[in-house]
């Protein structure tokens, strides 16, 4: 019998005790945050196993450290010491790319006897992957999985970790089943006897009305979930934008310079100077310390609640904070030139969103371009690498799948996970926060950055008094730079008016 609410005594943590655990995509952002959480917080959990392709040279107990060595587990190594959590984890040598995932008999067997809970992580986020690849990991991989959890004689839940943003024709995004845009079987098969290049022409067309293959190849990836639901206990979180940790276990952690935090560098850094973007428009985002906290939330319920009835979950903040893309910007703008500075500036912060391609356009051909041509032909007469282009080309390939999303907006119903927010108590609502209630947003963007600075940039706080003074120093070079320019075309449009004006009576 569950433990009455009002008890106050911890619940999700103490359900997963003795219970063996299968995660793909461990090495992967959320893949971490989901094992550091589970070791911290769930502590008597049977054994997690992972599976992570083979690495030449490396033997399974060093791919462990290899993930533990990351900041994220210093709390958890501290609390437990690393050779408690390397003996809680095993290394599982597969791919789910392969065919039979490229698991050993022994490993499978492994698996099959003792795992009782999956969570398939494991996907290429990259928006503009091609079809073939993203289709094999990200839709084929789903179906090798399934196969695999149906063979698990102590399955008690499948939890496939999809995205929020995968069914785009819908403005208002519901917790329930959407039709595929197409048959994801007929996809796979196409898709495995093709040529990549012939893939690569046909891609457009297969990818009809959907921005990218990311969205098309886990919604195909959502089917074969939803139609295996009949079969095994299986459940789909839909996580939006996910975003670095709020608190938990560091504030601002993040391994990757994906979504904002990549803006937040880039405008920072002052090269990104201009976006194509509605500029009142937001995105979801949701902290990754937030969205593991949810799945194991949404465990305890189906799990040791056995309720069934609940299985689509949509992650997501919107609803409690709507920071506008230009928020975003503004507030990292901010940070950066008075508070946490970057190392290396190229510029002063600045620059402005734009409401329409052809005004972005003509400010990215002299803030991006111009200056990357000037700055890299520089670099190279002092033997340097030229750099700046090339930086500027990522760029302009990353806006072009961002201004998808940054010109579009879409809401989510979050009703289960309000639903769940009633059945926990106090000390499970810190322990297992699944709220946007006390996060501060400049806070939270000056944890991220200063987060960034450390495990992304590498830069120290010890480099903080260079950087305000570089900075200084750029917002000096910035204003004459701009005082000259538009000095001096005031002088030649004044010129040319009085060349008009009085040129004719002389």
């Amino acid at each position: 019998m569950d433990i009455d609410i009002n008890e106050g005594k911890e619940r999700i943590g103490p359900m997963f005790k003795g219970r063996h655990v299968l995660i793909t995509g461990g090495t992967g952002f959320l893949g971490k945050a989901l094992i550091e959480k589970l070791l911290r917080c769930c502590s008597e959990i049977g054994q997690i196993y992972l599976l992570v392709r083979a690495k030449k040279g490396k033997a399974p107990r060093q791919r462990l450290e290899d993930i533990f060595s990351n900041p994220l587990f210093e709390t958890v190594k501290g609390m437990r010491g690393l050779d408690a959590l390397l003996n809680q984890c095993t290394v599982i040598a597969g791919d789910v790319t392969e065919p039979e995932l490229a698991i050993s008999p022994e490993d499978r067997r492994l698996i099959t006897e003792n795992v009782s809970i999956i969570y398939h992580c494991a996907a290429t986020i990259r928006f503009d992957e091609t079809l073939k690849k993203a289709v094999m990991l990200n839709t084929r991989g789903t179906k090798l999985m399934i196969e695999l959890a149906k063979q698990c004689t102590k399955l008690e839940m499948f939890g496939y970790v999809s995205t929020s943003y995968c069914h785009l024709n819908e403005k208002l995004l519901l917790e329930k089943p959407y039709a595929p845009p197409a048959d994801p079987h007929k996809v796979i098969k196409a898709v495995e006897w093709l040529e990549e290049s012939v893939v690569d022409g046909m891609t457009k067309k297969i990818l009809g009305d959907c921005p990218n293959t990311y969205a098309y190849t886990k919604a195909l990836a959502e089917a074969l979930v939803v139609e295996s639901m009949d079969e095994i206990p299986a459940v789909i979180f839909r996580p939006s934008i996910v975003i670095p940790t709020w608190r938990e276990p560091i504030p601002g952690w993040t391994d990757n310079i994906n979504g904002p935090v990549g803006l937040l560098i880039g405008a920072g850094k002052g090269v990104i100077r201009s976006m194509y973007c509605n500029s009142t428009g937001y995105g979801d985002y949701l902290p990754v310390d937030f969205a593991v906290s949810a799945m194991c939330v949404c465990t305890w319920n189906y799990v040791g609640n056995k309720d069934h009835a609940r299985n689509i979950f949509h992650l997501v903040s919107s609803a409690e904070i709507k920071v506008s893309w230009e928020g975003i910007i503004e507030r990292g703008k901010w940070i950066v030139s008075n508070k946490i500075p970057l190392n290396g500036v190229l510029w002063y912060p600045g620059g402005s969103m734009k409401r329409t391609r052809w005004e972005h356009n003509l400010a990215a051909f002299f803030f991006h371009w111009i200056p990357a041509f000037l700055i890299d032909c520089l670099l190279y007469c002092f033997g340097y690498k030229p750099i700046l282009w090339r930086i500027h080309q990522r760029i302009a390939k990353g806006f072009e799948v961002f201004e998808y999303y940054a010109n579009n907006q879409w809401d989510f119903d979050n009703a289960a996970i309000l639903y769940l927010r009633t059945l926990i108590n106090e000390e499970e609502k810190v322990k297992f926060k699944i709220d946007a209630g006390g996060v501060e947003i400049q806070e939270y963007f000056e944890n991220c950055i200063r987060a960034a600075r450390w495990y992304i940039l590498k830069e120290t706080d010890d480099t903080i008094p260079a950087a305000k003074r570089h900075m200084r120093v750029m917002w000096w070079v910035d204003k004459i730079c701009k005082t000259l320019i538009y000095g001096g075309l005031l002088y030649y449009i004044g010129k040319a008016f009085y060349s008009v004006l009085f040129g004719s009576v002389v």
